[in-house]
């Protein structure tokens, strides 16, 4: 908790303004049982009708000037808590932002939703109640007992009594229910991130008629959250009745010896009746203290899970070189790579060296798991090397902020990922500066012009969610075409082309190739019509380079490439002319 504490910097005042007026109305709020002592002693004792009007008037004056103190302070917890949450949670995102794909890999999708979602808007409501109770609740409590004694000292004892049980049993629950509440919100990651996956692949568990496993699944983790929750739940609703049985034990015994004492003259019957309001008022605050705690307890939870995602360091550290891109075509060299996702693991790629010139075009070919996405994930750092050095216009890209190196990066992953909105906004998404033309430009390089203009409303035809209202391979090209809105100097191309058919790749492939100035580009595909034709080709195998130079070269020097080559042009079982 400690770690989100500057962020009640900008509301200091709120913080100061809230509690105060609630103190204020805590204040109000005890002076109302001396009054009432009055009006029963003096006012109804004596018959004098005046006594008992001005005295309602001046509760009635209390009570309406307590309320307006509440409503302020109501305002300023409010304020203070919203403000405070929403702080938190852009520091929160912009630190996720920052973080490598390692970093994300190893919290999980999930986790980083319920802390960004449940755990932060868990924390506002508690900031707010504390803001508005913490302070106020001991202070009434504290005033009742120190009023009961200015009353009379002998029955007063039972109200220290009285807030050293209570105080035993709210510290006590606290303590047992703190780890609970932190292993629920666990729970709740693991259900985010079940529930996440499942409607992720809705469509292949409907295939494979697996809805009924999954259902089980859900139930289970449901239930395991459930029954956690409920064994919490029976420990924190001990509060109110053991509350109540204490208080009312000790109202009990207040009323037996306040009669005693009435009745041998040493109290009057007001002193009596302010005295059990007082224990009345004890009892409200300690059930709302109570409630408190238990709110509390959960908002401490949550905050140590959102402190732990901010402690978390960047895996990678930006370099300090911001160049403006020039918009030309970029030159890369790897030297003797490797790379691992972890520094326990096995290296995913191990000794890559290759130069890539301006404008021309590489291929990267191998088997499933072969290290092909790791390759290109190096060139923009969305991981790191663990050896070697990769290069960028003859700069280290360790030395480029995440910024200008990105710049000039466009990538097109595995998998088509469009936004909802219109299909302009989507081509936008690289370049927010483009033009009409420079977006058709982009399309029809693309192979996606003609779909795209037979929609009724053209670029501003609606892309669904996920771009689920576009088939696969329109997805892909859209993907393609927004790719070179922004004009980059390297274009990854990571297994873009997999849901198209040959006479497109081909036409996509011709239409770059044909651009003014194309870019470096990098094509990942398991199809060697995707990268026969590239100026240098690298087979990959188990993360080791096995060949690298052009189609001839490999047909001729590397088995892997050849064996992959033939795997899909064989005819009438023999090898297609080589």
């Amino acid at each position: 908790m400690k770690t989100l504490l500057k962020y009640f910097h900008n509301y200091k005042i709120e913080c100061v303004l809230g509690p105060l007026f609630k103190l204020l109305e805590a204040s109000f709020e005890l002076f109302i049982p001396l009054l009432v002592k009055r009006l029963i002693d003096t006012g109804i004792a004596n018959g004098d009708r005046d006594y008992i009007i001005r005295t309602v008037i001046i509760m009635a004056a209390l009570g309406a000037v307590g309320l307006t103190c509440s409503l302020i302070a109501q305002y300023f917890s409010a304020k203070a808590a919203v403000g405070f949450s929403t702080d938190v949670k852009k520091d929160v995102f912009s630190h996720l932002m920052e973080l490598s794909y390692a970093d994300i890999d190893k919290l999980g999708t999930s986790t980083m939703i319920t802390r960004m979602t449940s755990d932060i808007n868990t924390l506002q409501g508690g900031v707010n109640m504390v803001l508005r109770l913490f302070l106020r609740s001991p202070f009434v409590v504290l005033g009742a007992v120190i009023m009961a004694f200015t009353i009379d000292v002998r029955t007063a004892v039972i109200f220290v009594v009285t807030v050293i049980l209570l105080s035993i049993v709210v510290y006590g629950i606290m303590l047992i229910t703190s780890p609970r509440y932190r292993s629920i919100q666990g729970r709740l990651d693991s259900i985010t991130g079940l529930t996440r996956s499942t409607l992720n692949g809705v469509r292949v568990i409907r295939a494979f008629c697996n809805e009924e496993n999954e259902k089980k699944a859900f139930n289970a983790e449901t239930k395991a959250l459930v029954k956690l929750q409920i064994a919490t739940g029976k420990i924190s609703a001990l509060l109110n009745p053991v509350t109540f049985m204490i208080i009312n034990l000790c109202t009990a015994w207040l009323l037996w010896k306040g009669a005693v004492l009435v009745d041998t003259g040493s109290l009057s019957q007001g002193d009596v009746v302010a005295l059990v309001n007082y224990m009345s008022q004890i009892l409200v605050e300690l059930i709302k203290l109570a409630n408190l705690i238990v709110l509390l307890t959960k908002a401490l939870a949550s905050a140590d899970r959102i402190a732990d995602i901010l402690k978390i360091d960047p895996s990678m550290t930006e370099g300090t070189i911001d160049m403006t891109w020039t918009g030309k075509p970029c030159y890369v060299r790897f030297s003797n790579v490797s790379a691992k996702y972890s520094e326990n693991a096995e290296p995913s790629l191990e000794g890559v060296s290759f130069v890539a010139a301006p404008g021309q075009v590489v291929g990267i070919i191998g088997g499933t798991g072969s290290g092909k996405t790791t390759l290109v994930n190096l060139i923009p750092r969305f991981y790191d090397a663990s050896k070697g050095d990769i290069e960028i216009d003859a700069l280290n890209v360790r030395d480029y902020t995440y910024e200008a190196l990105r710049k000039k990066i466009a990538v097109v992953p595995q998998k088509s990922v469009l936004f909802s909105g219109t299909v302009r906004d989507n081509m936008l998404f690289g370049n927010k500066e483009a033009t009409d033309d420079e977006i058709i430009e982009a399309l029809k390089i693309a192979q996606a012009y003609d779909f795209i203009m037979e929609k009724k409303d053209a670029l501003d035809c609606e892309v669904t969610q996920g771009g689920g209202n576009f088939s696969g391979g329109q997805k892909q090209r859209l993907c393609i075409a927004r790719a070179l809105v922004k004009k980059p100097g390297i274009l990854i191309l990571d297994d873009s082309s997999s849901a198209l058919d040959f006479a497109t790749d081909a036409a996509f492939r011709k239409a770059l190739k044909d651009m003014p100035e194309p870019p470096t580009t990098f094509v990942v595909s398991q199809r060697t019509s995707s990268v026969m034709h590239a100026d240098t080709i690298i087979v990959l195998d188990e993360g080791k380079p096995v060949g690298i130079g052009t189609h001839e070269d490999l047909m001729s020097g590397c088995e892997t490439y050849r064996e992959i080559y033939d795997s899909q042009y064989v005819s009438s079982g023999k090898g297609a002319s080589r």
